[in-house]
């Protein structure tokens, strides 16, 4: 249970990088994190994207992409404020935990 909490906080840094970069919907995200190594269902995904809508780091608009309806996730000023400072702690903590 303990490495699921620690994982699900990566995940929340990698889907802000994602939606602050090109904006994202979920499917495709899916598919991202599971090029990293996550093992991510759409049940696991979307409250985690629905939480960060909720909290202000996201935004999200409908669209229509090869004719089907989406929601496109995108960083909030906010959002991206909280990114520039997870960046520097990654950083920071990569130094220190990779030799």
């Amino acid at each position: 249970m303990y490495e699921r909490k620690i994982l699900l906080g990566f995940i929340r840094v990698h889907i802000l990088h994602h939606a602050e970069k090109e904006g994202i919907y979920g499917a495709a995200m899916i598919d991202e994190l599971r090029r990293h190594g996550y093992a991510m269902s759409p049940g696991t995904l979307y409250p985690i994207l629905h939480e960060m809508e909720r909290d202000g780091a996201l935004t999200s608009r409908e669209a229509v992409v090869d004719g089907r309806r989406i929601r496109r996730y995108t960083a909030t000023p906010a959002g991206s404020r909280l990114l520039r400072l997870l960046r520097s702690f990654v950083a920071e903590l990569s130094r220190e935990v990779i030799p």
